[in-house]
């Protein structure tokens, strides 16, 4: 039986879509792994050597589900073959007003327009130490994702992304620059090539060594991810994730639609296509976040190039039992 299909799922979505991911970032933080490898069996393995690292599978949690990484141990025991904590804030911030999340089961998708919440690097820093320090630390990559505090002008930002940078350095295995979140006002203004190049030296002048990426959007033109692209090589990035949520709401009805980050089954086809262009614009890792809801759409993704895939929606609405689809489903 999926329990995750059959139980969990229907319990979870009879309630707000952010009650639901709170009741479920609590379950998990305390739920011995053992007890979740239990229930969901044992994490797929088919291992995949970038930028440096060993990943147990090439599918990873995407940024969003556990901004304050207070459930590292538990998402490995579900099966991920790396997690992506944040995104994390130099500065603490609550988001924006409630609700700010919205399901719509019958496109498969998700809205949020969660605006970057979370405690701030400091507090992160200090959880993350305690619990290297404790030796619970995951045996999977753990990547932190950064992005600009709300009330830093974007003139600024280069230092804003420095401060957390600085702080959460010991304890990511890699970092990626989220320039690309519709939520924060102005923030996709970073992806423009003079911005984003900013942010990258100062970065890499306080350390050049862990794994940089950078996050972009699905609503940039082929010219700019071109453009990207040549950037990324020209400063030495380790790789790019494509993509963050869209603006392009147009599959879901005028009466239901929100604003915020569209997510889900409906990104798939333009996630595909940014890969697409930027694989043939760069030998950079790629690692694909957007429309993967199943096995197929994970194969997709690889054959279009990229070196790793990321879940957060079809994680909602498929569960751990999707991680090992995926990696079923992967060609030999």
């Amino acid at each position: 039986m999926n329990l995750y299909l059959k139980i969990l799922r229907p319990l979870f979505f009879k309630i707000p879509p952010e009650a639901a991911h709170n009741l479920a970032l609590l379950a998990l933080r305390v739920s011995p792994p053992s007890i979740l490898r239990g229930a969901f069996g044992a994490p797929a393995r088919r291992p995949v050597r970038l930028f440096g690292l060993t990943f147990p599978n090439p599918v990873g949690l995407a940024a969003g589900m556990d901004k304050n990484a207070t459930a590292l141990r538990a998402w490995e025991a579900l099966g991920f073959g790396s997690i992506e904590a944040g995104t994390i804030t130099a500065l603490a911030q609550p988001g924006n007003p409630k609700p700010r999340c919205f399901r719509y089961p019958a496109e498969q998708a998700l809205i949020n327009r969660m605006g970057f919440n979370n405690a701030g690097a400091s507090a992160i820093s200090h959880r993350l130490r305690h619990l290297k320090a404790s030796g619970k630390w995951p045996h999977v990559p753990v990547g932190i994702n950064i992005g600009k505090s709300k009330i830093t002008p974007n003139e600024q930002a280069a230092s804003d992304y420095a401060t957390s940078f600085k702080l959460l350095l010991p304890y990511g295995d890699y970092f990626v620059v989220n320039v690309s979140s519709p939520n924060t006002p102005d923030l996709r203004a970073l992806q423009d090539k003079d911005a984003l190049a900013e942010i990258i030296r100062t970065l890499k002048r306080l350390n050049n060594i862990k794994p940089l990426l950078v996050k972009i959007a699905p609503d940039l033109s082929d010219d700019a991810l071109r453009e990207i692209a040549a950037l990324a090589d020209s400063e030495g990035l380790a790789g790019l994730i494509a993509t963050n949520t869209t603006l392009d709401h147009s599959v879901i009805p005028p009466s239901r639609d929100q604003a915020g980050g569209l997510s889900g089954a409906p990104l798939r086809e333009r996630s595909t296509h940014v890969l697409a262009t930027l694989r043939a614009a760069t030998n950079l890792p790629i690692i694909a976040s957007g429309g993967i809801m199943d096995a197929t759409s994970a194969r997709e993704k690889i054959e279009a190039g990229a070196n790793l895939v990321q879940l957060y929606t079809g994680f909602v609405y498929g569960g751990p039992n999707l991680i090992r689809e995926i990696v079923g489903g992967l060609p030999a």
